[in-house]
């Protein structure tokens, strides 16, 4: 079932999801399935499953040179997706980046994906690898998550790169964008970030999943720019709860979040890693009750495969 149904046929009621990343290269299923067993007593319609991309490696040969290598540490999304499917019977999402595929590449992972039955896809422009400091596309890829968004957009109207084939199968894709209430990081303004989250949204995208955020008035804030642009569609929240001090400073840092002056002070005078982890776990509950009050159609935790903290915060709010 499409995402936009879920939200449909829950007739007002706020629903509870989350996201997991493939497991390191070298661990089985398992280790997905640990971290989703505790969450399925809250009934999620669907779980997305992200992807990583190729990183660079340099290996110091012989002779002193250096050489690249490429490797692909998370590699899994497709088939986990197809796992979760099969033992849960709950919608599959997986993200699809602009980073590391041609528009080839995209195709085959749609039709793949399509054969599984799978009817959501997220669609990411995706971040640089760690190498460089700007995002580059591959030769024959995306630049942009609205050239990604208008690729998937045409499949679903049977347009295929090859002209052969055109209007044989259609595909029935149910397109999430990521939307920024404080804006993307590379943005200059939110303004000019939600001209192009509308142009995703014009290219046949049908849903938004928000960056974190620890100030639900930004999201709220976030939500009234984006209806008076003229965007319509669903948009969810993402939520992540602290869990360590150290994510004080990683997380401004690497996703250009602003946390809130009170939970960086608790967090501060906390004695350790258990009393931060509640603190999170409490300060996430305050923000999923708030956005449920308010109507917010799913709440959408970032998990990452850590299901302790989230399962506590469902047991509160749902």
């Amino acid at each position: 079932m499409k995402v936009t149904e879920h939200i449909q046929n829950a007739q007002g009621k706020s629903l509870f999801s989350f996201e997991i990343l493939p497991p390191v290269k070298g661990q089985n299923i398992q280790s997905i399935f640990d971290g989703i067993d505790p969450l399925m007593e809250f009934d999620p319609p669907f779980i997305d499953v992200t992807y990583h991309r190729e990183e660079i490696e340099l290996k110091e040969l012989p002779n002193g040179l250096l050489e690249k290598k490429i490797v692909k540490k998370r590699p899994g999304t497709v088939g986990i997706c197809a796992a979760i499917q099969n033992k849960y019977q709950v919608d599959a999402i997986p993200h699809i980046l602009c980073g590391g595929f041609t528009k080839e590449d995209t195709e085959n992972f749609l039709i793949d994906i399509d054969f599984l039955g799978i009817q959501n896809v997220v669609a990411l422009r995706g971040d640089a690898i760690k190498s460089e400091i700007y995002f580059k596309p591959e030769r024959e890829g995306h630049h942009y998550a609205t050239e990604l968004v208008s690729q998937i957009s045409n499949l679903n109207n049977g347009i295929y790169l090859d002209a052969d084939l055109q209007n044989t199968s259609k595909t029935d894709f149910c397109i999430g964008v990521a939307g920024y209430p404080e804006k993307h990081m590379e943005a200059p303004s939110i303004d000019s970030d939600i001209y192009f989250l509308k142009q995703k949204i014009k290219n046949g995208a049908d849903y938004i999943i928000t960056q974190m955020f620890y100030d639900n008035q930004k999201y709220f804030d976030y939500v009234a720019k984006v209806r008076a642009a003229g965007i319509t569609v669903p948009i969810i929240p993402g939520l992540k709860p602290i869990a360590t001090k150290k994510q004080l400073n990683l997380i401004p840092h690497r996703f250009k979040v602003d946390l809130p002056d009170d939970l960086i002070m608790a967090v501060v005078k906390a004695k350790d890693n258990d009393a931060v982890k509640q603190i999170g776990i409490e300060w996430c509950i305050a923000q999923s009750k708030e956005l449920v009050k308010a109507g917010t159609p799913v709440l959408h935790y970032y998990s990452m495969g850590k299901a302790e903290n989230i399962k506590a915060i469902a047991q509160a709010v749902f």
